[in-house]
């Protein structure tokens, strides 16, 4: 596959009304250890596919504070601050207690703690976009918002987005502040949250789905498919991409990966144009998939 693929082909989206990036993004769990826990197997891997986004067109990239925990904004910072060019998009309001646990935490001095903490790690005074990883059911939604809130008139944070949430959530959180953009898990055969798009396509909401590159069954030898990457001479993951930023004009999908070469093959899918044909029978194959 040739190296010169850019991310620009997946067009632009402008976050919140202003910031304006290219719809395909890079998701920087996957730069930490095993289970989301601890530094990267191979930090120099790590480092030189970070550093590689720009050369791909690549200036969107999510992170979040639980990742490591700490370790993948420490990553990005070490690579790329100070952010030429880029959007830096970090989360918090899940603590960590091992590798793969996660538990929510949203009590207001908490939520200040994590912003001003990644605010440190990433070496920025003010985020573009930070967004809340959870909403905590322990504690009232409004409190959380409005701390959010607090902390966006102050000037740390300037566009605020949500994770895993419902409607009513972001209806909810719109009493606080104007809501820019929403990550769920969203891909081919995972669709619980098509309202959730619906919505943020209606009043113009950033989409991020996280999990972008599953296709399940779908992607096997002589599925769907895999059919369709090799006719476009790309991989499947690719496929499942092209897809996903057909699906909506508000989607932004962020794959990761901790590789050079699987991120060229990721970003490929920028300039996958399916014709309607194979997009709908890719939507058709995917939501029978995710009915079952």
């Amino acid at each position: 596959m040739s190296k010169s693929v850019s991310a620009a082909a997946s067009g632009t989206f402008a976050i919140g009304g202003d910031l304006v990036v290219n719809r395909l993004g890079f998701g920087a769990m996957r730069i930490t250890g095993p289970g989301i826990w601890g530094p990267p197997a191979n930090h120099d891997a790590a480092i030189a596919t970070l550093k590689h986004l720009p050369e791909v067109g690549v200036n969107f990239i999510d992170t979040a504070d639980s990742y490591g925990p700490y370790d993948s904004e420490y990553l990005i910072k070490e690579a790329l601050h100070p952010y030429k060019g880029l959007v830096i998009a970090t989360k918090g309001g899940l603590t960590r207690h091992g590798p793969d646990i996660w538990a929510p935490l949203g009590r207001p001095e908490y939520l200040r703690q994590c912003v001003l903490t990644s605010l440190r790690r990433l070496g920025v005074e003010q985020f573009d976009l930070w967004q809340l990883h959870r909403v905590d059911p322990k504690v009232p939604r409004d409190e959380q918002f409005d701390a959010v809130a607090t902390m966006q008139r102050e000037g740390l944070i300037k566009h605020v987005g949500l994770s895993e949430v419902p409607v009513d959530d972001i209806e909810a959180a719109q009493k606080h502040f104007k809501v820019a953009t929403v990550q769920n898990q969203y891909n081919l055969v995972d669709r619980k949250s098509e309202d959730v798009l619906d919505f943020c396509e209606k009043h113009g909401i950033g989409f991020i789905p996280w999990f972008p590159l599953a296709a399940g069954e779908l992607a096997k030898p002589g599925s769907i498919v895999s059919t369709i990457a090799r006719d476009h001479g790309v991989t499947t993951g690719a496929v499942a991409l092209a897809w996903l930023l057909k699906r909506s004009k508000v989607m932004l999908p962020i794959p990761g990966t901790g590789s050079v070469d699987h991120l060229i093959e990721n970003v490929a899918g920028a300039s996958v144009k399916l014709t309607d044909e194979e997009f709908n029978e890719l939507d058709r194959q995917g939501r029978n998939a995710a009915a079952k």
